[in-house]
């Protein structure tokens, strides 16, 4: 008997901790009428990096630039976390959570976030948070609670086994009570702020069964959540996930933008689609805050502002949920780093924003982009594919060499007749077509 109240006690002090009310006052004003998400197909995602996107790198930067934002076609806003940040071996990492149902100091209040979501909702744009499940910092309550961590074999909390990251501990999953804490968690952000939807870090070191879990009782709570797994395990899409990143795309990509042939993009990109169930995607970006803060910025990695802008259009035309990430829109040049502030100049490349948004406009505006049934070209210095919906067609081809390439088209291709859709010209395709360095084209009919 003993046993079992201090089980109940501990289970009561685990969802105090985490399903509870913040200081900050609850906001009664009317809410915007929200429609819900747009079907999967149609989902374009920004990821926002809050220490980046504004001088004051706050949740009032995102609301400021939300129009700037919809200019892009963009309807799901990704925000990286925004809980207070461990300080306990900590190293100001925002995936190193003190508290999951806080908002950090330094990003802004409660009111904040209410009040993004629904200036964003107002504007027809879903917003989802960034959720870290594997770890927490070493400062977070939990750590008092018994079981809730993995631990070695002198009983001490253990860092995540097979990693580097010494500034969180690892969280035990076969902990129920720690499993129900973590769910709660969740389930009060839908409550309080009517988030989307998550994006889940590090989905791979999780087991499976709690994330059937938690969507099942997650969407019991909020119709049409948006579930995005940043990981590569097959069963992530049986567990209920929408969406789960695209590795080994982003990888073949820089490689074919570093020498290799092209078809190495299609042949991933086949090969990728093959393990994806009818219903569900493949997210698809050209970088994102972890690329563009270790690796590089997309006009380093794909060769300047040009070859920035024709791995795009690649990657957002060919399948996929396409991902921009804050600043990649205006070409900065330099690494943007997560951990530590480093705001982004908006003025820097007008003339790429104008392409960007050129781009993203005719992919908006046109259900073949989107729905179209691809068939696939094969070239060694150009990507080349056409896409079919409905009676229109739509023909993409882009140039991945820093230098004139010319294609030989197919029989299919010889002799049809199309509308440029970024300079609105009537074209006609005879037996070759010759691109420019890193040069895409927009074909319709």
């Amino acid at each position: 008997m003993k046993l079992s109240l201090f089980i109940l006690f501990i289970f009561l002090f685990s969802i105090s901790c985490t399903d509870r009310s913040i200081d900050t006052p609850t906001d009664t004003g009317k809410k915007n009428i929200w429609e819900g998400l747009p079907p999967l197909d149609d989902i374009i995602m920004y990821e926002v990096n809050l220490r980046a996107f504004s001088q004051e790198g706050t949740i009032q930067g995102v609301i400021a630039r939300l129009d700037s934002i919809k200019a892009l076609g963009v309807n799901v806003i990704w925000l990286m976390p925004i809980h207070p940040v461990g300080v306990l071996k900590g190293i100001n990492s925002p995936y190193c959570i003190k508290d999951y149902t806080a908002i950090g100091t330094e990003y802004g209040t409660l009111s904040d976030c209410k009040r993004l979501v629904d200036s964003a909702h107002a504007k027809g744009i879903g917003v989802i948070m960034d959720w870290v499940a594997n770890h927490t910092a070493w400062d977070h309550p939990w750590t008092k609670l018994p079981g809730f961590y993995t631990v070695n074999q002198s009983g001490a909390i253990v860092h995540p086994p097979g990693t580097t990251w010494t500034d969180v501990a690892d969280l035990n999953f076969d902990n129920r009570i720690m499993r129900d804490s973590m769910i709660a968690a969740m389930k009060w952000w839908i409550k309080e702020c009517d988030i989307d939807g998550f994006r889940c870090d590090y989905a791979d070191g999780v087991p499976a069964d709690f994330w059937r879990d938690a969507i099942i009782k997650l969407d019991s709570v909020k119709a049409s959540l948006l579930f995005l797994a940043e990981g590569t395990r097959g069963d992530h899409f049986s567990s209920g996930f929408d969406l789960i990143f695209s590795w080994n795309y982003y990888s073949t990509l820089k490689s074919v933008f570093s020498g290799t042939t092209a078809m190495n993009l299609t042949s991933t990109h086949v090969s990728e689609y093959n393990s994806v169930p009818k219903g569900k995607h493949r997210l698809r970006f050209t970088t994102n805050h972890d690329e563009s803060a270790w690796d590089n910025s997309p006009v380093q990695i794909f060769k300047g502002i040009q070859g920035a802008l024709s791995a795009s259009a690649i990657t957002i035309f060919l399948e996929g949920i396409p991902l921009l990430y804050s600043g990649q829109e205006v070409g900065r040049a330099s690494k943007t780093p997560f951990f530590s502030k480093s705001p982004i100049n908006w003025n820097e490349n007008p003339l790429m924003l104008k392409a960007y948004t050129d781009m993203m406009n005719i992919y908006t505006k046109n259900e073949v982009a989107r729905r179209g049934e691809n068939t696939l070209f094969s070239y060694r210095d150009a990507v080349c594919f056409k896409k079919v919906y409905q009676g229109k067609e739509m023909l993409i081809m882009a140039n991945v060499r820093n230098q004139q390439t010319q294609l030989s088209l197919p029989i299919a291709l010889q002799n049809t007749y199309w509308k440029d859709a970024l300079s609105n010209v009537n074209d006609t395709l005879n037996t070759s077509v010759t691109l420019n360095p890193y040069q895409y084209r927009i074909l319709m009919h």
